[in-house]
C-alpha cells in the first residue's frame, strides 16, 4: 500500500466516523443533551461542540477567541484551546451542533476526494499545522477523536453499540501502538521487561524495556514478563483515559505487580 493509498483509507475511516457520531445525535432527547460523560466538565452538549468546532477549522472556518475563565478541567493551550470551540457554542440548539459537523465534515470531505492527500510528512492545515501536526498524524487522530467521542455519548446515555466498525479497530489499533510508551515511560517497568498486550480482535503487541531504559515494539518470539489481555473496550476505556476497568474485565498472568502497574498507566490521550 502506498502512501497515498494509506492517507485516502484514513479519510475513509474518519467519514465513517463522522456518518455513525451524527447519526447517533440524531437520536438524543430534548433532556439529555445535559447528561454529563466521562470527560470532565463536558457533557454530550459539550462533546458535540467539540467535535463541531475542531471539523469546522478543518473546513476553513475561524477559530472562536473566547474568554474561558475558570475551567479546571482545560489544563494547558490545547485544552483552553478547545474549551473555547465549546463555549462559543454552549447557546447553540444541538440541531445546528449537528448541522455544523456534518456541513463541515462534508466541506472537508469533497476538499479530500478532489484532492486527495499524498504526503504524510506535509504539514497539516491552519491550526493544526500550527502546533507541528503533519497531515499523517492529522489524517489518523480524526477518525480516533471522532469514535471516542462517539463512545462517550453513547456510554452517558446507556446506547453501547458501533464497537466492532471500521473506525472503532482503527482506534484500538492506532492506541496500541503507544504500549511502550505505558510500560516504560508511564508505568516505570524495570529493564528487561517484556509486555505483552492482547486485545480481541486485534494482533498483540509487545513492549520490551531496553538497556537505556526505554521502551520500544517487540516481537511475539518474546518472553513476557507480564500479558495483559482484555475486550476492545476495555482497552479503549484504560488507553483512553475514561475510566478504570469493570472487575474481571483485565486477564493478567506473569508479574502481576507490574501488570497493575502497566493498567494502571495506561492512558495516553485526554
Amino acid at each position: 500500500m502506498t502512501d497515498q493509498d494509506r492517507l485516502v483509507a484514513l479519510v475513509a475511516v474518519w467519514w465513517e466516523a463522522i456518518d455513525s457520531f451524527t447519526h447517533l445525535l440524531e437520536h438524543v432527547g430534548d433532556d439529555q443533551w445535559t447528561t454529563p460523560t466521562d470527560l470532565p466538565g463536558w457533557d454530550v452538549h459539550a462533546v458535540a461542540a467539540h467535535t463541531a468546532h475542531l471539523e469546522a477549522l478543518l473546513a476553513g472556518r475561524p477559530h472562536d477567541d473566547v474568554e474561558v475563565g475558570e475551567a479546571p478541567h482545560a489544563r494547558g493551550m490545547m485544552g483552553q484551546f478547545t474549551e473555547q470551540g465549546v463555549l462559543a457554542r454552549r447557546a447553540h440548539p444541538a440541531d445546528d451542533l449537528i448541522s455544523e459537523i456534518r456541513e463541515s465534515a462534508t466541506a472537508r470531505h469533497t476538499q479530500l476526494l478532489a484532492d486527495p492527500p499524498t504526503d504524510a510528512s506535509a504539514p497539516a492545515p491552519g491550526a493544526f499545522g500550527a502546533i507541528g501536526w503533519t497531515t499523517g498524524l492529522l489524517l489518523r487522530n480524526r477518525p480516533l477523536d471522532v469514535w471516542m467521542h462517539e463512545q462517550d455519548v453513547r456510554r452517558a446515555l446507556d446506547l453501547p453499540g458501533n464497537l466492532d466498525s471500521a473506525p472503532a479497530r482503527h482506534a484500538a489499533d492506532y492506541l496500541m501502538e503507544s504500549l511502550p510508551f505505558m510500560v516504560a515511560k508511564r508505568a516505570g517497568a524495570p529493564v528487561g521487561s517484556v509486555v505483552r498486550l492482547e486485545v480481541d480482535g486485534h494482533e498483540p503487541a509487545t513492549a520490551v524495556v531496553g538497556d537505556d531504559g526505554r521502551g520500544r515494539p517487540g516481537t511475539s518470539a518474546d518472553d513476557a514478563t507480564t500479558t495483559l489481555a482484555m475486550d476492545r473496550e476495555t482497552f479503549v476505556l484504560l488507553a483512553g483515559g475514561r475510566r478504570p476497568a469493570a472487575p474481571g474485565s483485565v486477564r493478567v498472568s506473569g508479574d502481576t505487580a507490574l501488570g497493575d502497574r502497566v493498567l494502571a498507566s495506561m492512558a495516553v490521550t485526554p
